[in-house]
């Protein structure tokens, strides 16, 4: 079992992966966000960093990801807070040109080594919600962020997922609150099993 959970800056991946691996008795695979050099940069100049800190996150994931083409290290499952998708969604807004050109050489020959989840969440919420979220969260690196920005990718993940030929089970986070409320916990938990065939 591969499970990813998927969905803009803000909208409750983490917390709803590690809820997950934990009631689907799984291993939980976490983004590594922090680990990124060029990420901080990014923020205070796009047009410099957005190559450097793209390649450094789809060459992070990848590596992340890569043992799952091999299930029989993962007997319990996992589920995963991102999609390696996700990668070139940021891309596609970020980048232009030659780089565009360049990584998405570089994402096409890796994507192929990788599996696909057998179902992917994906989180929507309004942005004031996000922006509020993450505001609460407080990473210094993401006080940057644009609403503008986020509204841009908003709209990637929406084309994204459009056309998502795989399984897919899109959740309102604004209306479903499982970081606090049991009786959304258990929905949601319900619904994943019953996707993934367990019930």
């Amino acid at each position: 079992m591969y499970v990813a959970v998927e969905g803009i800056i803000g909208v409750g991946k983490t917390t709803l992966a590690r809820l997950l691996a934990q009631r689907l008795g799984a291993e939980s695979l976490l983004e590594v966000v922090e680990e990124n050099p060029f990420l901080p940069l990014f923020y205070q100049d796009p047009p410099r960093y957005a190559f450097k800190a793209q390649v450094f996150f789809l060459l992070s994931r990848y590596k992340q990801l890569l043992p799952l083409a091999q299930p029989s290290l993962f007997v319990r499952g996992v589920v995963a807070d991102y999609l390696f998708d996700k990668d070139a969604i940021f891309a596609s807004i970020n980048l232009n040109g030659a780089e565009w050109e360049l990584y998405r050489e570089l994402y096409n020959s890796l994507s192929l080594k990788l599996p696909t989840p057998n179902l992917t969440l994906y989180l929507r919420a309004p942005l004031p919600v996000v922006l509020e979220r993450i505001r609460r969260r407080g990473r210094a690196f993401e006080e940057g962020i644009s609403p503008t920005y986020l509204e841009r990718l908003q709209e990637a993940y929406e084309q994204h997922f459009a056309t998502y030929p795989h399984p897919l089970l899109t959740l309102d986070t604004e209306t479903l609150n499982f970081a606090e409320l049991e009786s959304d916990r258990e929905w949601v938990v319900g619904e994943v099993q019953r996707r993934l065939g367990w019930s």
